[in-house]
């Protein structure tokens, strides 16, 4: 299963696949989730709906997408928080900041149910002030890729159909 982060959404909204422009990318989001392939979460979905604009209003019609954060989730979040905290780079912003985050249940459900993050985020290990995904990713064995790297895998394709 894919678990996209939020930025995967966004980014697709703003610079790659306008929704007017590549529809075919959000009915391929549509499809995989139909088909158990894809998922988010209910702390993106919160994220993304408060952007207050197209892509909110098209979250908002897809609750189906999004996984709740409950209570299996605390063995992931525990193991997650100990390896945050024991890493000595980061600030004490950073670690609140990512503590508090989305992005800390993303790698949370992703540890709980063996799932791969897709993200736009690239690993900085040195980084002081923000935890990334693929850094906690790999701080506790998660699985994570690019958005193209899950596109190319899944044989995505958006063709250009006549106008």
């Amino acid at each position: 299963m894919y678990l996209l982060d939020a930025n995967v959404f966004i980014t697709a909204k703003n610079v790659h696949y306008d929704f007017a422009v590549v529809p075919g990318f959000w009915d391929w989001i549509d499809r995989s989730v139909a088909a158990g392939e894809a998922v988010s979460i209910d702390r993106v979905q919160t994220e993304l709906r408060a952007q207050r604009d197209e892509l909110s209003e098209w979250v908002h019609t897809r609750s189906d997408m999004f996984r709740r954060s409950t209570d299996p989730l605390a063995p992931a979040l525990t193991q997650i928080a100990s390896w945050a905290t024991s890493q000595p780079q980061y600030q004490p912003a950073a670690l609140a900041t990512f503590l508090d985050s989305a992005d800390y249940f993303l790698v949370a459900h992703a540890l709980t149910f063996g799932d791969t993050v897709v993200t736009h985020e690239v690993p900085a290990p040195a980084s002081q002030t923000r935890v990334k995904i693929p850094d906690a990713c790999r701080g506790v064995s998660v699985r994570y890729v690019n958005p193209f790297t899950m596109l190319r895998k899944e044989r995505a394709r958006f063709e250009l159909a006549a106008a």
